[in-house]
């Protein structure tokens, strides 16, 4: 019920008034049925901008962090998300990946459309990067098609560290829904699953026309964290007298 008051009364209304986002191919999103919506990622946004325009409810799968945070602000974000019917998949140990892909199985039983980002976490720099194979096996295994999304302008309008949005304009654009049921029964084969996934991605990247990087979007992070605590080490900054 909450849902529907976010995307109806709350929030909905006011991300329309302020972003005035532009939906392109609103029409691949069946209006029935299960499906997956395999979207980039560019903002913390991202999670209320599509619901908020699409005709149907979506379910994400968001990260645990978003339902542990410490404070106040921990508890009215995680108190959100449970109200708005988002999933909380720990994406920590040997069990995570499995863990995530049973939930998307059991939203996608209920003939519902899921919401994953196949690049795992937010892009740091604008640019979408390689993504993992966790929709591939949803996908094949649910037998659901899947509808690329591409957020557009939403990295300019809120990105990482930003907590209060900047007016800019955004476009959501949706793709072709592609079908894998040419690769039924598959969903084990390592070289296939990197198939469908790299197919997924080519279609986001044809939507969005970001620069494409073949590397892990947390690979990529980790890296330039590590850079710039070396650069501190060799360069460190000498007090102002």
């Amino acid at each position: 019920m909450f849902y529907y008051v976010l995307k109806y009364v709350l929030l909905g209304p006011l991300l329309r008034l302020v972003f005035r986002p532009r939906i392109e191919g609103l029409e691949h999103v069946p209006a029935t049925g299960a499906a997956i919506v395999a979207g980039n990622h560019l903002s913390f946004s991202d999670h209320f901008l599509m619901p908020a325009i699409l005709k149907r409810r979506i379910t994400f799968l968001a990260k645990k962090e978003y339902f542990t945070g410490p404070g106040i602000k921990g508890r009215l974000t995680a108190a959100f998300f449970r109200s708005a019917g988002q999933i909380p998949v720990d994406r920590t140990g040997k069990e995570a990946g499995q863990a995530a892909i049973r939930e998307g199985l059991g939203v996608l039983r209920k003939d519902e459309l899921l919401g994953i980002y196949p690049e795992g976490t937010r892009s740091h720099d604008g640019r979408l990067y390689k993504g993992k194979v966790g929709v591939a096996v949803m996908a094949l295994k649910a037998g659901v098609p899947v509808i690329p999304c591409a957020m557009i302008g939403t990295f300019e309008a809120q990105p990482p560290g930003k907590v209060i949005p900047n007016i800019h304009p955004v476009t959501i654009r949706f793709g072709e829904p592609l079908d894998f049921s040419r690769y039924a029964g598959m969903e084990n084969e390592g070289a296939i699953l990197r198939a469908v996934t790299d197919e997924i991605m080519y279609a986001i990247l044809s939507l969005s026309e970001q620069e494409y990087v073949d590397q892990y979007a947390a690979v990529a992070k980790a890296e330039e964290a590590a850079a710039k605590a070396e650069q501190g080490r060799r360069f460190p900054r000498l007090p102002l007298r």
